[in-house]
């Protein structure tokens, strides 16, 4: 009994030891659990949609746990690593984000910023056609088979003044160094003290490296109303106190901490591959045929009873010219220059002059190759001589392939970057001047759809009638400002011509170095000039001329005007004022602007009425190129062509009327695009063109090639 009562005893006692064990290993769990959960790195992100405006979704990262601070690393480049929140995302594409906690833990988010008004649907569909192009495009077999590091590294560091941020600072002086030149200094040191119309402000060290001072003490770094010119901006060293040089290289980062590279495009490229091949194939025609060119636009060399065609030499080039000189010449050069410096106009010239010699093949063979009914309407352009002239030589198929991906892609460029981008353009900048315009998109792309209708309706002569009016008009108003610019400015002219000869073969490595700036000088002049894309060579087809080789020499004179003189122009009116800089980070158009009316107040109006002529003149041209390709695809009839025409004033309107972003992108790839079947077929048919230009000038020299002025 006795026994039987301490075994009970001895089991209770074991029973509540055991629970409390137990318990207090539940307690231990749960509060090891609770832990390690409070630790744990989560979140999710919050998507914003605060307008039916394209491509400003709001993207906010709502984190927990972990240990802060974090960094967040999203795949918008330009969206800092401190940032929680990101802007300016494309509606219906996707966004991520990985989140690094300051114990390293990780966590990756994704999402989409919900499309809603039929622009923003419109844009997320191009999107990833955008994407696709681009790959192709803008692919650089360099990089790929590891010839060059595409990644930007840097030797040093700016150490750049504070209005950059703030811009009410309209003065700043340096008030005192606090380290001494050559001195070693780490992240966040004091370096020197600022004093500004706000008050002092210190400067730290943004990075570990070596002080050089360049701006002593009481030195002018940045005054509103002193710098006006390239001799100020050079002066103030463009606003920079002094370098940090880095003990080795450092890759230079995006905001999201992501590399920056540059890049040989494939289709840059293969733009100036060909252009070189031109020129050393025709024996430098770009040179030796100048003077010739300008005989025959004058028509010392016109027939006027035995040519054959619509429109004359100079009609032929007007009409060509003002498919090219527009918004590029204004906006494209400004970005080059505040991308690649001022020496990217030294690279610009060059392969506009080397252009000159494609468009003389591609024009050529556009005249060889035409086809003139019964009615005396002639169709021309790469569509014809890709598919004629390579089935000469037995690559019938090839070049059909050719012909028709070249026909496709030109109907497409047509309707997108020569119409809806220069109507959009146009109605952009007039709205920016007249307020009354504002939200009545629609209103005035019927008005400009109308205007381009009576001149396109008539067909190429009356295209041409209207062209050889505006562009010397054009092109004779911006030459002149511009040349009234540097002629204001024209103690700057050593300066100026220094940098662009020292940022030509002594770039900075920030700006890509010297691979950087030659990429950005050929990237601007191609895709302003279109020397080797081949539409040119529709409007020169119908030119009056039983000489080929002729109409190609006249077509050589396009790269030269629009890209070595117009293009240039507008680079040196940039670096003469200063702007070259960009001291407020402006691009494009505006950049451009701002230049001028540095030195003509009242320009920026005058440049408004230009781009809106720029745009009607490329709209046009550009109606008789997409016409002519149609032409090629569904039959030569007039109902074809009233078809095409049609929904071609239709994009007038729907261009002027909806923001455009991807949809206009796409189409701008799809017009390089066509340089690919383009210089791939000139290249075939290059030594017939040789062949040909060397009995165009023995017939000049032996006489039988009269000059009738």
């Amino acid at each position: 009994m006795i026994y039987s009562v301490q075994k009970h005893f001895i089991i209770k006692k074991i029973l509540q030891k055991s629970s409390a064990f137990l318990l207090s290993l539940l307690l231990i769990l749960s509060f090891s659990f609770s832990a390690f959960s409070q630790n744990e790195l989560t979140g999710k992100l919050e998507t914003i949609n605060p307008s039916p405006s394209i491509n400003d979704g709001v993207v906010v990262a709502k984190i927990e746990g972990g240990t802060p601070p974090y960094r967040y690393y999203w795949s918008n480049a330009a969206t800092p690593i401190v940032a929680d929140t990101c802007k300016g995302n494309t509606e219906g594409a996707t966004i991520s984000l990985k989140v690094i906690d300051a114990n390293d833990q990780e966590a990756n988010f994704e999402a989409v910023v919900g499309a809603e008004s039929g622009g923003e649907n419109l844009n997320a569909a191009f999107t990833p056609l955008v994407g696709a192009m681009a790959t192709v495009l803008f692919f650089d077999p360099f990089a790929a088979l590891g010839i060059y590091d595409p990644k930007i590294k840097v030797k040093e560091a700016k150490i750049k003044a504070p209005f950059a941020i703030d811009k009410t600072l309209t003065k700043i002086t340096v008030k005192k160094w606090l380290v001494e030149d050559k001195t070693k200094v780490k992240k966040g040191d004091p370096i020197a003290t600022v004093t500004s119309n706000k008050g002092d402000k210190e400067i730290q060290a943004q990075f570990d490296g070596t002080i050089n001072i360049v701006l002593k003490d009481g030195m002018t770094v940045y005054d509103i109303n002193q710098n006006k010119d390239v001799q100020d901006v050079l002066r103030t060293n463009g606003s920079v106190l002094g370098t940090i040089s880095y003990d080795k290289e450092q890759v230079l980062l995006n905001p999201n901490g992501t590399p920056q590279t540059k890049s040989i495009p494939l289709v840059v490229f293969w733009l100036v591959l060909g252009a070189i091949y031109f020129t050393f194939k025709m024996n430098f025609i770009n040179l030796r045929g100048f003077k010739h060119a300008i005989d025959l636009v004058s028509g010392k060399f016109d027939d006027p009873n035995h040519d054959h065609g619509e429109v004359s030499h100079f009609q032929a080039l007007t009409t060509a010219l003002s498919a090219t000189v527009g918004l590029g010449n204004i906006a494209s050069v400004a970005i080059a220059i505040s991308i690649g410096g001022p020496g990217a106009t030294f690279w610009m010239i060059t392969a506009g002059l080397l252009g000159m010699s494609s468009k003389f093949v591609e024009c050529t063979l556009g005249v060889k190759y035409r086809i003139i009914d019964k009615e005396g309407t002639v169709f021309g352009g790469p569509m014809y001589y890709l598919s004629q002239g390579l089935e000469k030589k037995n690559l019938g198929i090839l070049g059909k392939v050719l012909a028709v991906i070249f026909a496709v892609l030109c109907v497409g460029g047509s309707f997108g970057g020569g119409n809806m981008f220069q109507v959009n353009q146009a109605f952009d900048q007039l709205q920016g001047q007249i307020p009354a315009l504002v939200g009545n998109g629609v209103w005035f792309g019927v008005g400009f759809a109308m205007l381009v209708g009576v001149v396109i309706i008539g067909g190429i002569k009356s295209i041409a009638k209207v062209t050889d009016k505006i562009v010397p008009f054009m092109c004779g108003i911006y030459v002149l400002a511009a040349l009234t610019v540097i002629l204001l400015n024209i103690t700057a002219v050593g300066d100026a011509i220094s940098l662009i000869f020292n940022g030509a073969f002594n770039a900075e490595a920030a700006a890509g170095g010297f691979i950087g700036v030659l990429i950005q000088g050929f990237r601007r002049a191609a895709f302003s000039n279109e020397a080797g894309v081949g539409s040119a060579s529709i409007a020169h087809s119908a030119a009056k001329t039983d000489e080929p080789v002729s109409e190609g020499i006249v077509a050589l004179l396009e790269p030269f005007i629009d890209t070595v003189v117009v293009c240039t122009m507008t680079a040196l009116v940039i670096i003469f004022t200063g702007e070259y800089a960009n001291q407020e980070g402006l691009s494009g158009a505006i950049l451009t602007s701002k230049a001028f009316g540095k030195s003509i107040p009242w320009f920026p109006y005058v440049l408004t009425v230009a781009i809106v002529l720029f745009a009607f003149s490329t709209m046009v041209s550009w109606s008789y190129y997409g016409e002519r390709a149609w032409a090629y695809l569904f039959g030569q009839s007039k109902i074809a062509s009233l078809v095409y025409k049609a929904i071609f004033l239709i994009f007038v309107v729907i261009g002027a009327s909806i923001e455009l972003g991807a949809v206009v992108d796409f189409s701008d790839m799809m017009i390089l695009g066509m340089a690919f079947p383009n210089i791939l077929g000139l290249i075939l048919l290059s030594p017939e063109v040789r062949k040909d230009l060397k009995e165009y000038f023995r017939k000049i020299k032996s006489g039988e090639i009269k000059r009738f002025k």
